[in-house]
């Protein structure tokens, strides 16, 4: 591994921009692997392929920019000093992915790793790993040099602790949950290793009573639903004004019941089934422990009878939740959302920051103060205003709390994956003067 510590020498842009290429290509192949592999409906998978293809050719341009911003000059106080920065690559960086975006999480990390001038090591999560292995097939093809992207299947207490205790990694950009995160900082500060988390959510939906109340219920379904209810960031957490709570739960109940439940590859599915059998039990243990605390299933909450095999979960809702039962404070990661009311303004706002993670949250109303002001106050690291979980590479997306610290994304992407070297010169023709010469 020391002689991937050299940078990256080739064109980037063009590499990057040829691996866009050739996944545009394999675009519907690519969304049916990630399906079979990971559950999500294929119209989803196919959304993930065109960010994926976006992401690689928004680094390509980031890539090319780099050049322009080295030798960047910094203003000094003394006219004796000249000084300016260099950014280089941080070295080989280690990226652990999840499951439930398999190739676009990875696009995250690849990508600005790789327009940085980084060698990558990529281990895909042992329950999705197929769309990731693609990955590598497409960079051999565009020709990138053997070494720059290496990939890495294993199970995690294998192959991703031993990356993040490896002498020569220089970095570890891991998404996945709290607890393995924990793992591996412990392992990486053995090392003095620089780590970026985006850990696990329980994000917030705040919904007040202005709001169109349809409108408002299909973003509460899709920030909750959507990818099976399986995303770090889902609003799994509705807050709803207590004016307009019965009215909203009855349109909610509707609106679930409308959606529809099968096989990933069916045309017009909008729910599939949970990634394993253990995930599977792990979301149904949560339903259960809720009802055994004394809350309500509002709606769904089993198997939907049509369907005899399979990990499928109906879209549920719950009621009659406080703030110390477990669904309230743990991520599920299925398509279940629990519900409290509010009646003011502060109080809305404390229960959605009661909780240990920062990951997402969203605020509904038609009032641009109210949303400004709850947006400045919800302790998240990505905000939605009158939506949920639309998602761009070029914002910059990671949480606070435990739901991790770095960002990924964006320009913040691309400088996770460089050093910062600053270079100073002294112009003067001057002895510099601190010390006395020596006599003569």
């Amino acid at each position: 591994m020391k002689n991937l510590r050299c940078p990256f020498k080739q064109n980037i842009k063009q590499s990057l921009l040829l691996t866009m290429i050739l996944i545009k290509e394999r675009k519907p192949v690519l969304a049916k692997l990630e399906t079979v592999d990971c559950g999500k409906p294929l119209s989803e998978s196919e959304a993930d392929m065109d960010d994926v293809i976006g992401c690689f050719e928004y680094y390509a341009d980031l890539a090319e920019g780099l050049d322009a911003k080295q030798k960047a000059p910094i203003s000094l106080p003394m006219k004796t000093f000249k000084s300016y920065v260099i950014r280089e690559p941080i070295g080989v960086v280690a990226l652990i992915v999840p499951w439930n975006y398999p190739l676009l999480m990875a696009t995250w990390k690849v990508a600005p790793a790789l327009a940085a001038g980084c060698a990558a090591i990529l281990k895909p999560s042992e329950l999705a790993s197929v769309t990731c292995l693609e990955l590598g097939e497409v960079c051999r093809e565009v020709d990138l040099p053997a070494g720059v992207l290496n990939i890495l299947p294993g199970l995690g207490p294998e192959a991703g602790a031993s990356l993040a205790s490896h002498p020569h990694v220089d970095k570890i950009s891991f998404t996945g949950s709290t607890v393995t995160a924990v793992k591996i900082m412990t392992a990486a500060a053995q090392r003095v290793k620089p780590v970026t988390l985006e850990l696990g959510g329980k994000g917030p939906i705040v919904v007040f009573e202005d709001v169109d109340i349809d409108k408002a219920v299909e973003w509460t379904i899709f920030g909750c639903f959507y990818t099976n209810g399986q995303i770090c960031s889902a609003t799994s957490r509705l807050i709803v004004h207590e004016s307009i709570a019965a009215e909203f739960l009855d349109r909610l109940v509707k609106w679930s019941e409308n959606i529809k439940i099968s096989d990933p590859l069916e045309e017009g599915c909008k729910l599939g089934p949970i990634v394993s059998r253990g995930q599977y039990e792990k979301v149904m243990n949560f339903i259960s422990n809720a009802k055994g605390e004394g809350a309500t299933i509002l709606y769904g909450g089993n198997r939907p009878k049509h369907l005899k095999k399979g990990f499928f979960v109906e879209p549920t809702i719950i009621t009659d939740v406080t703030t110390s039962m477990q669904i309230w404070r743990e991520e599920v990661f299925g398509p279940v959302l629990c519900v409290k009311t509010f009646t003011t303004e502060e109080e809305a706002i404390e229960l959605a920051n009661d909780t240990h993670y920062g990951l997402g949250g969203a605020v509904v109303s038609k009032d641009r103060e109210r949303c400004d002001r709850v947006s400045k106050l919800l302790q998240n690291g990505a905000v939605w205003v009158n939506c949920s979980q639309p998602c761009f590479c070029q914002a910059p997306f990671g949480g606070t709390k435990w739901s991790g610290f770095g960002r990924e994304l964006g320009e913040w992407g691309l400088e996770s994956y460089l050093s910062v070297k600053q270079v100073t010169e002294y112009v003067s023709d001057e002895q510099w003067g601190w010390y006395q010469p020596p006599k003569q």
